[in-house]
């Protein structure tokens, strides 16, 4: 059977990757076109458009864009065309594929959603939309189910991907000699994957450095975007940027600051104490503080229902707060205790379930039946 799939963003990759291996083992003959990126791509499919090119951040970088992003949705709705796919599975990415949910199900195609769109934070209206174009919503966070339910949306909590994905990571016990690192404790600097979150966040992530002269630093880059967007890094001596092995990092960190977004839940299940940090333009800013609705950004907050990590949004994102944060969990201290115990609480919140092959297992019973 053919199946289109699209992600926008590099989680969406990542989870695309592994659903596509998924898939491959339920139906062998699957002929698999994406949009996407590098894992989805080296999972077997075919990559029309790369997510770099459709990573845009906040709402007025989405407003600047609208044009590119129109063009976006005019290319996928053909290249769909063309095809005619047995299914159309979507994977986040809300604004885009939400619209390209409405065209697959005009044509008459099947219609997956692969990790919701948190339309329980803000935007509700959009959960009408999922009722209304999509034949199955797979849910990955456990309080989504019943919210979804309220709405009448076809939806089935499968365990969240990341925690099925990190069960798989072998850790390379060469890394520190390979990067020739210190033996001190490393702290984790995770700036984000899109070029908005990186201009806005890793200069002050390093103003903390100067303070911890007996830290090594280690600055968690990505590989779509290019070297340059890493220069400030260049000042501090003792910081390190090495690119695409964020769970080796990880692995290898006593404390990260971390942007919001899915690297928050990758590292409390790592058991990695963390900040967890954001900063925005300031428009996009006052336009989410008027539409959000949860309490907390922070996925783990957010499965808690409490602040299990600080948060450090916008104003709050100072080097002061960040030095006095990462000192307080460097120690053995009762926020940092109380943090890996509330991460034991949430893994097993999370289920554990092999997520990738009950969502192929699912879409293929659908389409055989």
């Amino acid at each position: 059977m053919k199946y289109y799939i699209i992600a926008g963003e590099r989680s969406g990759d990542l989870h695309g990757g592994n659903l596509i291996k998924a898939i491959h083992q339920q139906d062998p003959e699957a002929e698999v076109r994406c949009w996407g990126g590098d894992d989805m791509e080296k999972a077997g499919a075919t990559l029309v458009r790369h997510y770099r090119d459709m990573a845009f951040m906040g709402f007025w970088e989405v407003f600047k864009n609208l044009r590119t992003i129109q063009g976006f949705l005019k290319t996928c709705q053909a290249d769909l065309t063309a095809f005619q796919p047995d299914a159309v599975i979507l994977i986040d990415y809300p604004g885009f594929n939400l619209r390209m949910a409405r065209f697959a199900k005009e044509q008459g195609w099947p219609v997956y959603y692969y990790i919701a769109p948190k339309t329980w934070a803000w935007n509700a209206s959009r959960t009408h939309k999922l009722r209304k174009y999509v034949d199955r919503v797979f849910s990955i966070l456990p309080f989504e189910e019943a919210f979804f339910q309220q709405y009448g949306v076809n939806v089935t909590f499968v365990g969240n991907p990341l925690q099925y994905t990190i069960e798989q990571f072998q850790p390379d016990f060469s890394f520190r000699e390979h990067h020739a690192l210190t033996k001190q404790p490393v702290v984790a600097l995770l700036p984000g994957s899109r070029k908005q979150e990186i201009q806005n966040i890793l200069t002050t992530m390093l103003e903390v450095v100067p303070h911890f002269p007996d830290v090594q630093f280690l600055v968690a880059a990505v590989d779509n975007l290019p070297a340059s967007f890493y220069e400030p890094v260049h000042n501090h001596p003792q910081v390190k940027v090495i690119t695409g092995e964020t769970y080796q990092i990880l692995y290898e960190s006593r404390v990260a600051v971390v942007t919001s977004g899915t690297a928050t839940l990758e590292t409390a299940l790592f058991g990695v104490p963390q900040i967890i940090c954001y900063k925005t333009s300031y428009l996009s800013y006052r336009i989410a503080r008027a539409l959000i609705r949860v309490p907390f950004i922070g996925l783990v907050n957010l499965i808690a229902e409490k602040e299990v990590v600080p948060e450090l949004i916008q104003h709050d994102f100072q080097p002061e707060r960040i030095t006095e944060l990462v000192k307080s969990l460097l120690v053995d201290s009762e926020r940092r205790k109380t943090q890996l115990q509330e991460y034991d609480s949430l893994k097993n919140q999370l289920g554990g379930q092999p997520t990738p092959a009950l969502v192929a297992q699912q879409i293929y019973t659908d389409l055989v039946s």
